[in-house]
C-alpha cells in the first residue's frame, strides 16, 4: 500500500554504517532507520541475543512475567530514576499509551483534569491520538475528527505554557529536541523552567525521547542534560538496535492504570525484550557515551565549517542527532545528489538536512560522509 515515494532501490544486506542493495551497491547509511539501529546494521550483540532467546522462549503473552522482560525493566528503571515501565512495540504506542497513562492520572488525582498541553510542531507519531498532539501544519485536517483535549503553544515560551495551565491540565509533553520539525531543541533553561512550573501547578511532565533517548545526545536520556526528571518518560527507536520496541516510565504515584486499561499482544514479548537489554546494556556503559558525545561535538564542528564553506545556515541538535541548515528549500535536491554518490541522509523540512548515524559511527565514517555531502553542496 503506498504510503510515501521511495527511490528504486531494494535494501539486502547491512553491516554496521553501511547497507548494499540488490545491485550490489553500497550506501553509507547516516538516516540508520530514522535513529533506530542505535548500534548500526546487524551488530553481533544483536544477533546473540536474537539467537540465544529464541532457544529459549519467545513469547509468553502479556498476562505473565518474563525474565527478559523484568530484566530490561529494572535496568531501565535504575537508569531513568523512574519506578514502573509498560512495554510497547512502536513509539507512537507509546505515546499513545502517555497520554492515556496522564489523561487516568487526571481523572482519577486532579479532579477530571484531561488535557494536555502540546507545542507547535511536534511530532508524537501516527496514531490518531499522536497526530491529534503532534503539531505538523499538514496534519491540521487530516483524519477528521481528531482527538480533542490538546491545547497548542509556542516552543520555549515558559509564559505561553503558565497561561494555558488550567483546572482542566493533566499534563505538558514534549519532544526535548524536536525532530521532524527539523532538530529543534528547546533550551536547557526552558526544560529546567517548565520542570518547576508543573511542580508548582501541580500538573505531570511528559517527556517524548523516543528519539533522543537512549544515548542519542551522550547521556543515556536527553533531560540529563538539564538535571531534571519527568513524571512521564516515553522511549522508542534506538531501544531495540532495530528491532520493534518501545516504553513508558513513570513515577510510582503517577502509574495508576488499573487492569483492562493497558495492554498489547506482543508488548514485552520475551525476544524483543532480551534484545532491548542487550542494547541498553552495551550503550549505557560511560565509555560508550563519551564517545557518543566527542562524536557528536567532532561532527557538529565538521558540518560548521560546511556551513561556513558554503554560506550556509546554522547546526543544531546535540550528541549524533544534527541538523545543518541550508539556508534555501535545498534539501530533496541534495538527499538525491547524496545518494546518487553512495550516501544516504534525510531532509525534514525543506531546507534542513538531518544527521542519525548508528551511534558507534567511526570518525573515517564521518569524514566520508562529509566529502560526499560537500561534493554535493558544490554542484
Amino acid at each position: 500500500m503506498f504510503i510515501t515515494s521511495r527511490p528504486d532501490i531494494v535494501f539486502v544486506r547491512g553491516q554496521g554504517s553501511w547497507l548494499y542493495d540488490s545491485e550490489g551497491r553500497e550506501y553509507l547509511d547516516f538516516i540508520q532507520g530514522w535513529a533506530v539501529n542505535s548500534l548500526g546494521h546487524c551488530p553481533k550483540v544483536i544477533r546473540d541475543a536474537l539467537a540465544n532467546q529464541a532457544e529459549i522462549v519467545i513469547n509468553v503473552s502479556p498476562a505473565f512475567y518474563n525474565e527478559p522482560m523484568q530484566r530490561l525493566a529494572n535496568l531501565l528503571t535504575d537508569l531513568s530514576g523512574l519506578d514502573r515501565v509498560f512495554f510497547a512495540n512502536s513509539g507512537a504506542e507509546a505515546n499513545e499509551g502517555a497520554i492515556k497513562l496522564a489523561r487516568k492520572w487526571g481523572s482519577s488525582k486532579r479532579g477530571g483534569a484531561s488535557e494536555i498541553i502540546v507545542f507547535e510542531d511536534a511530532f508524537h507519531g501516527r496514531t490518531l491520538a499522536t497526530m491529534s498532539a503532534s503539531g505538523k501544519p499538514q496534519w491540521k485536517d487530516l483524519f477528521e475528527p481528531k482527538v480533542g483535549g490538546f491545547v497548542r503553544v509556542r516552543r520555549n515560551d515558559i509564559q505561553a505554557v503558565r497561561e494555558a495551565i488550567g483546572p482542566r491540565t493533566a499534563a505538558v509533553m514534549l519532544e526535548p529536541i524536536q525532530g521532524e520539525a527539523g532538530v529543534m531543541p528547546f533550551t536547557i533553561e526552558f526544560l529546567r523552567e517548565l520542570r518547576d512550573l508543573t511542580d508548582e501547578t501541580g500538573v505531570l511532565l511528559v517527556l517524548d525521547e523516543i528519539q533522543t533517548g537512549i544515548g542519542r545526545t551522550g547521556r543515556m536520556f536527553y533531560f540529563e542534560h538539564a538535571g531534571i526528571r519527568p513524571d512521564i518518560l516515553t522511549l522508542g527507536k534506538g531501544i531495540g538496535g532495530g528491532v520493534p520496541l518501545a516504553a513508558v516510565l513513570a513515577r510510582e504515584a503517577v502509574s495508576v492504570f488499573e487492569a483492562g486499561d493497558q495492554g498489547g499482544t506482543f508488548n514485552g514479548n520475551p525476544l524483543m525484550t532480551a534484545v532491548g537489554y542487550a542494547v541498553v546494556k552495551e550503550i549505557s556503559r560511560p565509555e560508550f557515551l563519551a564517545n557518543v558525545e566527542a562524536n557528536g561535538e567532532y561532527l557538529a564542528a565538521q558540518l560548521r565549517g560546511l556551513s561556513e564553506k558554503f554560506g550556509l545556515g546554522e547546526v543544531r541538535g546535540h550528541g549524533l542527532l544534527l541538523a545543518l541548515d541550508l539556508g534555501k528549500p535545498d534539501g530533496s535536491r541534495t538527499v538525491t545528489a547524496v545518494q546518487e554518490r553512495g550516501l544516504l541522509l534525510n531532509s525534514p523540512r525543506p531546507a534542513t538536512l538531518r544527521f542519525m548515524p548508528a551511534l558507534n559511527v567511526t570518525r573515517a565514517e564521518i569524514d566520508k560522509m562529509l566529502g560526499i555531502v560537500g561534493a554535493a553542496l558544490a554542484i
